[in-house]
């Protein structure tokens, strides 16, 4: 045969091969769809794999053909050291709370005083997984970050490509060119049975309910090792869609569901809060009949319009709740009760339980808060008690069973000294807490405040746990956080558990800490009052360590979003002389907190606006990206500081409250006038 023949065959093979791997993986998708969003499959399992196999054959064979959203490409990523930090588009807002329908009852009856004539609700099951963050552009998944602190999240792309319900191309001509999609991923009970039931007989460590479990899996390192664990996803929102806006949330996930991406096919829209209490009711005597896990129930107003003009808080939507079922209770023996300090002093106690199985969760410790609830509750060792977990959360002990008090049993009281150092504690009048004041040499304070420092809502450094941190302050290696950032790799040679790589690991995250945003550097800190977002406050206002140390209380309290509580701890904290050294110290170890970004400034810097009612030519995102490009700031309430109020259709009550304090008022051409000047 000649060269050119030769050449002709491989093209005419490879142009075969091409085709063919296209519709295969045009019929892949088609049924992974089939099966995952509309669980409706038409083809067996068996016939399934039979197409993936195929593909699979003809990819190994030809290597260029390989696509980057091909089904075979959901296990291919390297193993990672660590997860990248990653900013959302649109903010993940977490949701409020509420515990009884008499709460649920207030949020609906404050929504439809805000807002006269809702139009509809929607409710999903609450599932009892993981938030993440999908990103697609031109229809490809590109990117998936966890929740995080719902601004910044990590990277978990390699993970999620392994999850099956997470389709890697989307479906359709009317896919937006970036879109945002929110969701949960969980693990099915029957999944997360066979799961323990594989690492117990592997002799590793089980876990202790599938919320953990779908948590734990998205943390490996290996996307091999996530993709032996069933995961599934069910998306309950969008964040930032570009080009398209919706009416109602309910069409928007109709739209996802059309893309491929599944959705839960227990979510109902419903006419009125009646039938929502009814609905929430339902799910409550019926939790155990789906193959997962639910804590409850979300409900949100549908309309979008509607949505806008309820807002948010700082922390969450006012126009959505999750209702969470009333936790479960058993009874166990409550073998004693001990006292614990926290970093700020405060001493709690604690019951020692026999191990009890509640919500999930093996329990064997739990909080009782303070010395006046363990008089209220009348609990004692040796009683047998009722126990829960408060929002299915924290394991609380609700009660002793009296009937079954033995006799003999003694009143428990608050010791009269620190547990950990042997100081007097000292309770104020007026005061719930008792205290140690030994702030700088009690061990539990030091190896709290410690922990906090280091823990992922401080400065995050990754292999500095708890038994670690216990560890070094054993051996006198730590005595205050700036300690962290002298430690040397000699200091663990030899050490039981640390080879070469965990020590370089360690140190690694300990060096990439010393750049971490002033935001979380304030937040580890630990100042009484002062979390994260009172620091990200006082981090955009200072941006920097040294200003804030200089700053006097007057000043802080100017500051806007910082009350003179909050100024007060800030100001006394920065003058006490041992927290000046360790600062000092930390310094000299290298830290520098990074600033924020600088603000944007225009002709618009130090103007603040309110946007009510729905834009025709802007979402209400990009209203605000535009007015914060030229320097602007949005803000959710009209106040008297307010200068501009953008009113598109259908205002309502911020629209009102503009006439009546007479701020100047824009409709959508005004703004984008002042846009443009």
């Amino acid at each position: 045969m000649s060269t050119t023949t030769s050449k002709t065959t491989s093209k005419t093979t490879k142009g075969k091969a091409a085709k063919r791997a296209d519709e295969l993986r045009e019929a892949i998708n088609y049924h992974s769809y089939r099966y995952h969003a509309l669980d409706d499959p038409e083809i067996a399992d068996a016939e399934y794999d039979a197409l993936i196999k195929e593909l699979m054959v003809i990819e190994e064979a030809h290597p260029d053909l390989v696509t980057p959203d091909s089904p075979t490409q959901r296990v291919g990523a390297p193993p990672s050291d660590q997860f990248a930090p990653v900013r959302h588009r649109t903010p993940m807002m977490s949701l409020d709370n509420c515990f009884t329908l008499e709460e649920l009852n207030a949020w609906g009856q404050r929504a439809e005083r805000l807002i006269s004539g809702i139009d509809a609700y929607t409710t999903e099951l609450k599932m009892d997984g993981v938030a993440v963050n999908l990103l697609y552009e031109d229809g490809v998944f590109v990117r998936g970050a966890t929740r995080g602190d719902g601004r910044t999240g990590e990277d978990i792309t390699g993970n999620l490509k392994t999850i099956n319900s997470v389709p890697l191309r989307l479906r359709g001509d009317d896919v937006p060119k970036t879109l945002e999609v929110r969701g949960e991923v969980y693990m099915r009970t029957d999944d997360f049975e066979k799961l323990n039931e594989r690492l117990g007989e592997a002799g590793l460590r089980t876990f202790a309910n599938p919320r953990n479990a779908a948590a734990g899996s998205l943390r490996q390192k290996d996307p091999s090792a996530t993709a032996d664990r069933k995961l599934s996803l069910v998306c309950h929102g969008v964040g930032y869609v570009e080009g398209r806006r919706f009416k109602a949330h309910s069409e928007a996930l109709a739209f996802i569901r059309e893309l491929g991406l599944r959705i839960n096919d227990k979510n109902k829209v419903l006419k009125d809060l009646d039938e929502v209490y009814k609905r929430c009711g339902y799910w409550q005597e019926h939790r155990h009949d789906v193959p997962y896990e639910i804590d409850g129930v979300v409900i949100k107003v549908d309309a979008i319009a509607q949505q806008e003009e309820l807002g948010f808080t700082s922390k969450a939507p006012r126009w959505a709740i999750a209702y969470k079922f009333p936790p479960e209770e058993r009874t166990t023996v409550l073998n004693d009760i001990f006292a614990s300090v926290g970093r700020t002093g405060v001493v709690t106690p604690f019951a020692s339980l026999e191990t009890v199985f509640v919500g999930g969760v093996n329990i064997t410790t739990a909080t009782l808060h303070n010395e006046d609830e363990v008089a209220r509750k009348d609990v004692r060792p040796k009683d047998t008690v009722i126990v829960r977990r408060a929002g299915d959360v924290i394991p609380e002990v609700v009660g002793p069973v009296l009937s079954k008090r033995p006799k003999g049993t003694r009143r428990w009281k608050m010791p009269r000294k620190c547990p950990s150092c042997g100081s007097e504690l000292v309770r104020n009048d007026g005061e719930a807490a008792t205290r140690c004041l030994n702030i700088y040499e009690c061990p539990s304070q030091q190896r709290e405040r410690i922990f906090h420092f280091a823990s992922r809502g401080g400065m995050d450094i990754e292999g500095l746990g708890y038994k670690t941190i216990i560890m070094m302050l054993d051996k006198g290696w730590l005595r205050d956080v700036s300690d962290i950032y002298f430690l040397e790799p000699s200091l663990f040679e030899g050490l039981e558990g640390w080879g070469q790589k965990s020590i370089e690991n360690l140190l690694k995250s300990i060096d990439e800490s010393r750049a971490r945003p002033l935001a979380s550097f304030l937040t580890a800190l630990g100042i009484p009052h002062v979390g994260y977002s009172a620091a990200e406050v006082l981090a955009e206002e200072v941006r920097s360590l040294e200003k804030l140390e200089t700053m006097s209380e007057e000043e802080l309290e100017a500051v806007e979003g910082i009350g003179p509580v909050i100024a007060q701890s800030i100001a006394s904290f920065f003058a006490e002389e041992s927290n000046r050294a360790v600062l000092d110290r930390l310094r000299r170890g290298g830290l520098k907190p990074t600033p924020p970004p600088p603000k944007k400034t225009g002709s618009l810097t130090g103007r603040s606006f309110v946007l009510t009612g729905s834009l025709e030519g802007f979402s209400r995102s990009e209203a605000q990206n535009a007015i914060e490009d030229f320097g602007g700031k949005v803000t959710s309430s009209v106040s008297k500081k307010t200068d501009y109020v953008v009113v598109g259709e259908n205002p309502g009550t911020k629209f009102d409250k503009a006439q009546q304090l007479g701020v100047a008022i824009l409709d959508e051409d005004g703004l984008r006038k002042l846009l443009s000047s």
